[in-house]
């Protein structure tokens, strides 16, 4: 069990391993507490930047010097995934983009999160200043790219094939 949570945010009992709809879930025992963590995945708009006709890729603080990724960011309450993923990029880039489409939905075990990834756009004028949550960028011509294999990874496999078809 990866309980997010020790004890019930109700009524404060610690929680107990039980079975929940097929499933070992946290579950709170006290009596008239129904709590029970169901661990739902967080969602979260992933972003494959074209940029000056290179994809763009960014390295978060503190990651491997050479690890790098797609622009990410969780999506927020009453705001639509397209919306997100702009926001993102605007936030963590400096980028006004538009979006040219879906790639596709992921699911990210690790981080128990499911990442929308979009194809986005920016304008060639624009020039790429970096958050302060990242720690550096590159451009890299979409011949040269390379998937990776898992999370955004995925989104940068099936965004390369259909590039090719």
């Amino acid at each position: 069990m990866a309980a997010a949570f020790v004890y019930c945010p109700r009524c404060a009992t610690p929680l107990q391993e039980r079975e929940a709809a097929g499933r070992t879930r946290a579950v709170c025992p006290a009596p008239g507490c129904s709590f029970v963590h169901w661990g739902n995945p967080l969602p979260v708009v992933g972003a494959l930047v074209e940029h000056r006709g290179k994809v763009i890729l960014a390295r978060g603080r503190g990651w491997p010097e050479k690890f790098f990724g797609l622009v990410t960011g969780f999506l927020e309450a009453g705001e639509t995934p397209e919306a997100g993923v702009l926001r993102e990029v605007k936030e963590e880039l400096s980028l006004d983009a538009e979006v040219v489409g879906l790639i596709g939905v992921y699911a990210f075990e690790l981080r128990n999160e499911l990442i929308a990834c979009w194809h986005v756009r920016a304008p060639d004028a624009q020039e790429v200043k970096l958050s302060d949550e990242l720690e550096a960028w590159k451009a890299i011509d979409p011949d040269k790219l390379r998937a990776w294999e898992m999370g955004t990874g995925l989104a940068v496999r099936d965004w390369l094939k259909a590039r090719r078809r």
